[in-house]
């Protein structure tokens, strides 16, 4: 079983959601990653090399980005964005896809 750690800003992304939209959240990451977050999943897979998160995790628009530490069994989530069309917003930038 791995703890979930959250760092601060993706504490700040969480609070600019909605309270409807943050318990869904917060209830995806509590019932995917605390057990096997590294296993690929129709809602879970693991990026392409990049400066933000080795895996995403889907939760209808949002995506939460987080990193796995095997060795202490920490899952730290990094950032929670959306994706509204072909643009992904974290930490309130836009990402074209």
């Amino acid at each position: 079983m791995y703890q979930i750690e959250l760092t601060p800003e993706a504490v700040d992304d969480l609070r600019s959601l909605r309270k409807f939209d943050r318990q869904a959240v917060v209830e995806g990451i509590e019932g995917q990653l605390v057990h096997q977050p590294d296993l690929a999943t129709r809602n879970r897979k693991r990026l392409r090399p990049n400066d933000l998160a080795e895996w995403e995790l889907r939760v209808d628009i949002f995506r939460v980005f987080y990193d796995i530490d095997r060795q202490t069994g920490r899952v730290k989530v990094v950032a929670v964005g959306f994706k509204r069309g072909n643009t992904l917003f974290i930490h309130g930038e836009e990402y074209p896809l």
